[in-house]
């Protein structure tokens, strides 16, 4: 059973004085997975554009359950019947919610774990925690699954208006300097409200709500999706891809077991969800961060294969790829006179030029016209989308996917 404990205050850079207000929450953020974020970047690769953002998913966790626990308190304060085993238990969800990340964040999703996303890893980790903390994390399971009734809770946690992307902007905007992210979570929490167990905003939070979505489009495009970060993220991706071929062919490739478990066997979700063993899928994924990334990559710098070496090299020194970014798809033409370019230029490294040209696009938008709108609540209890109750905001440009299509290769 979990012990009482006395009340724990963090002191963080964004919102100041956070309080660990529940035993559930502080055993959670002892817990061995958990810890584990405190070594994963919350912006990836973004720190080598911007020197600042080597924030972590562990204080992003923390940040959001903050926040989780003030919107809890404005919404009792209103009347709200919100129970303590309920508090409990969403706040417990929003801490696990990133749980399943692994290193570098969104850089790798889908790299290590094939096609499998840190959502569903995550749901992994929670069910195991679970067992071990003897079934305490029934209700938190539920409230982040979207299966518990009060669908107000869930929201909360997963929306368009929910904790976590308050937390991110303000904090991602912090930590970058990109003034544009900052956004005015206190104001928007204090304007929340709930009918008909949906979760809306008050008339007089509109404004902030329209910074809000601005915001969120605005970090997109100046730090999410940075070009320059595009071509790192591209970079990490290819080294991947080339150690795991070379261990795929039983190559002597040196790095940490865990990472070697991921390169050398195409793990399926299945494989996630096998008992907790020395030799699980689970088991090797809480044994990862960004630092088996990064000395591998220091290591691979001096390997016999001449692609994984000069990936690396280019990963540990910077010498990203060169990017090009338009609106329409590069042809493929232009994508095989970079490729000539590079036998020309390299051509010890010809029969490797899918590593270091590359062509794909990236694609954002700041609000999802086919998810639950944002609806505003009215002093006559009128509720009307916030597409309709805004005079500034144009939702079918904010809900329209803007693709930007990239050509990377090696300068």
């Amino acid at each position: 059973m979990l012990e009482a404990k006395k009340k724990k205050i963090v002191n963080d850079p964004v919102h100041g004085f956070i309080n660990i207000s529940f035993p559930l929450s502080f055993a959670i953020i002892e817990h061995p997975f958990f810890q584990r974020l405190r070594h994963i970047r919350q912006l990836g690769l973004t720190y080598l554009v911007y020197p600042g953002a080597n924030h972590t998913r562990f204080q992003h966790a923390l940040g959001a359950m903050h926040l989780m626990e003030s919107a809890i308190d404005v919404l009792r304060a209103k009347g709200l019947n919100i129970t303590e085993q309920e508090t409990e238990a969403a706040i417990a969800a929003i801490l696990l919610h990133d749980i399943g990340h692994g290193p570098f964040s969104h850089s790798l999703e889908y790299s290590l774990a094939l096609g499998i996303s840190h959502e569903r890893i995550g749901q992994c980790f929670m069910r195991e925690m679970n067992k071990q903390f003897e079934g305490r994390l029934d209700m938190a399971i539920d409230i982040f699954e979207g299966t518990y009734p009060k669908r107000f809770l869930h929201q909360l946690v997963s929306s368009q208006l929910d904790v976590d992307r308050m937390d991110y902007l303000r904090r991602d905007s912090f930590f970058t300097g990109v003034t544009e992210g900052a956004i005015g979570s206190d104001r928007i929490i204090k304007m929340l409200n709930v009918v008909d167990d949906n979760l809306v905003v008050e008339a007089k939070g509109i404004y902030s709500i329209e910074k809000f979505l601005i915001a969120r489009r605005l970090m997109y495009w100046q730090v999410y999706l940075h070009k320059t970060v595009v071509a790192a993220e591209q970079l990490l991706i290819q080294l991947l891809n080339r150690a795991r071929e070379l261990a795929e062919g039983s190559d002597d490739l040196w790095c940490s077991p865990s990472l070697l478990y991921f390169l050398k066997h195409k793990v399926v979700v299945s494989d996630f969800l096998q008992p907790l063993s020395s030799d699980s899928a689970l088991y090797h994924f809480t044994n990862i961060d960004d630092a088996d990334i990064l000395v591998a990559a220091k290591q691979w710098q001096y390997h016999h294969d001449k692609a994984l070496s000069t990936l690396a090299q280019m990963m540990v020194l910077r010498k990203l790829y060169k990017v090009e970014l338009r609106n329409n798809p590069f042809n493929e033409q232009e994508v095989s006179e970079k490729m000539e370019q590079f036998h020309r230029t390299y051509p010890e490294l010809g029969n490797y030029s899918r590593y270091f040209v590359i062509t794909n696009s990236v694609s954002n938008n700041a609000y999802r016209s086919t998810e639950e709108s944002i609806k505003i609540l009215y002093n006559d209890g009128r509720l009307i989308d916030i597409d309709n109750a805004s005079d500034m905001l144009n939702t079918n440009v904010l809900s329209k996917d803007i693709t930007k299509y990239f050509l990377c290769y090696a300068k």
